[in-house]
């Protein structure tokens, strides 16, 4: 008997006329079917004790832990093509109905080349759109994965987010800068105009500088090709605003006469802002990963192919699938290339606010903004005694004025600056006062202001006692 056949041990080897034999088997380790690295010389092996006269095949798939099926199908193969028939074989199905089709896959392939930063879902709602098929996003993310494409891995712990949209286009858009991108030679300052309601891109713009003049031209563009909004959303930075209490700059002013709101974020909330921050995360991943433009020209021509993309061809998730063309409209509000001069109330108080900001009523000077130097301004008078609203336009309520009160000349305090709208007041006056009577407030700040006594404290109301 062979030496590399037996070895210490014994056991019957299921071959009749043989006793006990010093076998080695099973010290190979064949405790699963043809584990062992030289697989075929096992299966050789196998079929050459299987085919002498007499052997116990069973005993022998026992031995080699294979199933009795397994071995005399290897018995079969054996002697119908030799030790060809024993190599491994395909275990493909015959057939596979539920299988992918080769146009889908070939698709699917193809829109992955042309947008790799797109997911599954994306690319089956292309395929769909297109006709082709209507894979589910599982599906084509296994057809990725299977052709070697590697996926991002989403986090654990996700919670469904509340998106909160405007009713109509035009409502509100959502405006500001991506930063600034290294060019070969220089920065660039990418400008985006966002609508709120069909994340529609109204404008994409490579800008040298992130100026009044500059951003201004780009608006006049978009207005001129969409319309105007209603309401413009920004942060408290340059140059939409000062990153102090008086957000009003000479962009805000013009935006205004133009007869468009302006409102800006709370400071670091930049969630107020939460669809253009994710415009940017999308620029960033679909068309800023290459290398750096070589000028602005070049930069803006990437910006226009790719803007189209996302308008007219990206599936958007937030839109079920839809892309922001669909849903967008132009505004019927046609932008004035003149601003014409408004027309105040006749019960208004009309003023000319000077060169550094400041305007004069009731014999008192008051300290507005610079932004509105030149430009006139309405005084309105409230409820309370002495306390006047500045409008500009109908669009803005400028500041909240203690006047009428004061020795004649002296300078007027302001209760609140950059009161916008229904909320700024309010907002402002919450942090300390939030509990106070309006009046009794109103009356101890008249008199701090005479030097009479010192401004009530917060507490000292009867109801707080």
């Amino acid at each position: 008997m062979s030496p590399s056949l037996f070895g210490l041990g014994t056991s019957r080897t299921g071959v009749r006329g043989h006793r006990e034999q010093f076998c080695a088997l099973c010290a190979r380790g064949f405790g699963m079917p043809f584990k062992d690295r030289s697989a075929m010389k096992q299966k050789l092996e196998f079929v050459k004790l299987a085919l002498v006269e007499g052997s116990n095949v069973s005993a022998l798939c026992r031995r080699f832990g294979i199933g009795r099926t397994c071995g005399h199908k290897l018995l079969s193969r054996y002697r119908s093509e030799g030790e060809a028939g024993l190599a491994e074989q395909s275990r493909r199905p015959r057939s596979s109905p539920a299988q992918c089709a080769p146009e889908v896959e070939t698709a699917a392939l193809a829109v992955r080349a042309a947008h790799p930063a797109w997911g599954g879902r994306k690319i089956a709602r292309v395929i769909a759109r297109d006709g082709i098929g209507t894979p589910a996003a599982s599906t084509v993310t296994g057809i990725l994965r299977r052709n070697g494409i590697e996926l991002g891995v989403l986090g654990g712990g996700t919670q469904p987010f509340i998106r909160f949209e405007h009713e109509a286009p035009n409502d509100l858009w959502q405006m500001d800068f991506k930063g600034h991108i290294a060019l070969h030679d220089g920065r660039l300052h990418p400008l985006t105009v966002l609508d709120d309601h069909s994340r529609f891109s109204i404008a994409l713009s490579a800008c040298a500088d992130q100026t009044t003049a500059t951003v201004k031209a780009r608006l006049i563009a978009a207005f001129r090709r969409y319309g105007l909004p209603w309401r413009i959303a920004t942060d408290n930075g340059p140059p939409w605003g000062d990153g102090g209490r008086n957000n009003f700059t000479l962009l805000t002013v013009w935006l205004i006469e133009a007869g468009v709101a302006v409102s800006h974020s709370r400071p670091c909330h930049p969630q107020t802002l939460g669809k253009d921050e994710r415009f940017h995360r999308s620029l960033k991943a679909e068309a800023l990963q290459g290398p750096p433009f070589a000028d602005l020209p070049k930069a803006q021509d990437a910006f226009d192919r790719w803007r189209h993309v996302y308008n007219a061809e990206r599936p958007h998730d937030a839109l079920g699938g839809a892309v922001p063309l669909d849903r967008y409209r132009v505004s019927q509000r046609q932008h004035r290339e003149t601003v014409e001069p408004f027309d105040y109330a006749k019960d208004d108080l009309v003023r000319r606010v000077q060169q550094h900001g400041f305007v004069s009523i009731l014999g008192h000077t008051v300290r507005l903004c610079r932004a509105f130097a030149g430009k006139s301004v309405a005084f309105r008078p409230t409820a309370a005694d002495g306390v006047f609203d500045a409008w500009f336009t109908e669009v803005r309520r400028i500041v909240e004025l203690l006047v009428g009160a004061l020795a004649p000349g002296a300078r007027c305090r302001s209760l609140c600056h950059t009161s916008i709208e229904r909320r700024g007041f309010r907002e402002h006056r919450r942090a300390k006062t939030d509990r106070l009577d309006t009046e009794l407030l109103m009356r101890a700040f008249l008199g701090w202001l005479r030097g009479e006594k010192a401004p009530l404290q917060h507490g000292s109301h009867p109801n707080h006692q």
